[in-house]
């Protein structure tokens, strides 16, 4: 059974939809950047990496101390209006999502893999918005997180080698719905899919398939690919 998570329903089960995506998309953009010193300026909304700069806006905060997050829209140095500033309230009204309209998150309960419940909240923000992917910026205390919102990056294609990886490691993040991280994975990169009772089949742009068999609790059983040379 999974640890029991501190998250709502609703952020998890939207967790569960974005987390093989936004993870993807983070590999693309770790690939992008050039191993260098970085900087950001949030006045402009940019960050710069080597010879790389990228319009940002910041998503929030991660506090080491109390481990808590705290939206880039509520801290008062920026403020909901704030240009350089994420703000997906309104979206989070919307799809009822109480994490993404509370000024504060606690997160001292999270114990999972990734390097903190920050991350996570990070990583399902862009993901929701379809951003390019989201950058840690470590600093003394904690840990602040940007969205990358510049069309240099370039978008996560469909890659039959990474794919059942990233799945996997999507359902380790967020394991509340299985079938739905699957589903998202595949109409996220516009493959067609059949469900079954027991399975998920999806025919892959060289004409192969992904197969994604269930067992009977709707957890991930087994994921094989097959490709057409």
């Amino acid at each position: 059974m999974p640890a029991m998570s501190g998250f709502s329903p609703a952020f998890e089960r939207l967790g569960a939809a974005y987390a093989a995506v936004a993870a993807q998309q983070q590999e693309v953009l770790a690939e992008f950047l050039p191993a260098a010193d970085w900087s950001t300026d949030l006045t402009t909304g940019t960050y710069t990496q080597g010879d790389v700069t990228l319009h940002v806006a910041l998503i929030g905060s991660f506090a080491e101390n109390d481990r808590s997050w705290l939206w880039g829209w509520a801290n008062p140095q920026f403020g909901p209006s704030h240009p350089a500033v994420l703000n997906p309230q309104a979206m989070g009204s919307r799809l009822g999502i109480p994490e993404m309209t509370s000024r504060e998150l606690d997160l001292s309960w999270y114990e999972g893999p990734a390097r903190n419940g920050g991350e996570l909240v990070a990583m399902v923000a862009t993901g929701m918005l379809g951003l390019a992917g989201m950058i840690p910026g470590p600093y003394d205390g904690g840990v602040a997180y940007f969205a990358v919102r510049d069309p240099a990056v370039p978008a996560a294609a469909w890659d039959s080698v990474t794919a059942p990886r990233l799945i996997t490691g999507g359902l380790s993040l967020f394991p509340a719905d299985h079938r739905l991280t699957v589903m998202r994975f595949f109409s996220h990169h516009r493959l067609a899919y059949r469900q079954a009772e027991t399975s998920i089949t999806a025919t892959l742009p060289d004409g192969g398939s992904c197969v994604v068999e269930f067992d009977d609790q709707d957890r991930l059983a087994n994921l094989s690919v097959t490709v057409r040379s």
